[in-house]
């Protein structure tokens, strides 16, 4: 999503220390190319860890190529906001074309060239399309709420949070006062009541704390 800020911090780089040396021989003896996807609640640090995870193994030789979930929702961010406060069951999976995001791993299993993705313009609050050159990279990374439902996918990562710890996290950052309202505190209970159903498919838990589990 253009217009979104990623600052790579010390626990971010802590965790992808503890979960790359774990899959980087997986990586090197697959005979193809390799997915991963990192999920958690909103606000966990997915994005952060994912570009964590991407630089080390880039590091060891390994190109990387991120999509975001963020690019693939139905709706751009702020007429999102504007169709949830009008219908809170808008929250959910539904939001997100999940299927086209896994439509896209799968391209990159099979050795595209490129695929034409959407891009989130945030201060237009738009939604336009990108060629993504994927040819390049040994490891595609997808990371978002709810990619740890996506099917086309080697390694799941899980970033384990309670509901109170989102909020509680939300509330140090304070960055809006939207963010602590009361629909907010909703949509963020029903963010995690579903992911919570998706924790079992993940092979590697991140804590709270950023310690992995299991621990090597």
């Amino acid at each position: 999503m253009r217009g979104d800020t990623i600052i790579v911090e010390a626990h971010h780089r802590k965790a992808a220390e503890n979960i790359v040396p774990r899959i980087l021989p997986e990586i090197e003896s697959s005979a193809g190319k390799y997915t991963i996807t990192v999920a958690g609640e909103s606000g966990s640090g997915k994005s952060e860890t994912a570009t964590a995870i991407a630089e080390l193994l880039e590091k060891n030789g390994v190109d990387c190529v991120i999509f975001q979930q963020d690019d693939y929702f139905v709706y751009p961010p702020k007429t999102n906001d504007s169709t949830r406060r009008k219908d809170i069951g808008w929250v959910g999976t539904q939001e997100v074309r999940l299927d086209l995001l896994d439509e896209h791993l799968q391209a990159f299993l099979d050795d595209a060239e490129n695929v034409e993705k959407p891009l989130v313009l945030y201060e237009e609050d738009t939604i336009v399309s990108e060629n993504m050159a994927i040819a390049q990279a040994r490891v595609a990374i997808a990371e978002g709420t709810y990619t740890t439902a996506l099917e086309n996918v080697d390694t799941r990562v899980f970033i384990d949070r309670s509901f109170e710890q989102t909020r509680a996290h939300r509330e140090k950052r304070n960055r809006d006062a939207s963010e602590l309202d009361e629909f907010t505190s909703g949509v963020l209970k029903i963010e995690h009541d579903i992911i919570s159903s998706h924790k079992t498919r993940a092979k590697i838990i991140i804590n709270a704390d950023y310690t992995v589990n299991p621990p090597q």
